[in-house]
């Protein structure tokens, strides 16, 4: 599997955190707010980029065991990803669709949530 970059990171904040998240990584750090697509904006939460580095800050509730947290690889070929994964028995799942990029998450071995994209 030829792995391409970080295509960003997921961090999740407590439901009502969201203007306290905005002003520590958007007026503290300097991330600058970047449009969230239109199929995920139900979810609240807000996504920043300073340089090439973006990060999506999501809501959730912090008792959950199934966490929005993750890393997000982009892949050079996602079919033969997932066909790489599901000849391994481990279990996929679909995502809400982005524009422009095809993608899916999975779960390690340890619980951890890993998502596989490829741009169009």
């Amino acid at each position: 599997m030829e792995f391409i970059k970080i295509d960003h990171v997921q961090i999740c904040v407590p439901v009502d955190c969201e203007e306290k998240a905005r002003e520590f990584y958007l007026k503290l750090l300097g991330f600058n707010e970047v449009r969230k697509p239109e199929s995920l904006r139900k979810n609240g939460g807000f996504w920043c980029q300073a340089g090439e580095i973006e990060v999506h800050i999501g809501l959730e509730d912090m008792e959950f065991t199934r966490s929005k947290r993750h890393p997000a690889f982009e892949v050079a070929d996602i079919e033969a990803a997932r066909r790489l994964l599901m000849e391994s028995g481990v279990m996929m799942n679909e995502e809400p669709p982005i524009s422009g990029r095809d993608r899916f998450s999975f779960s390690d071995p340890f619980g951890n949530r890993i998502e596989f994209l490829q741009y169009k």
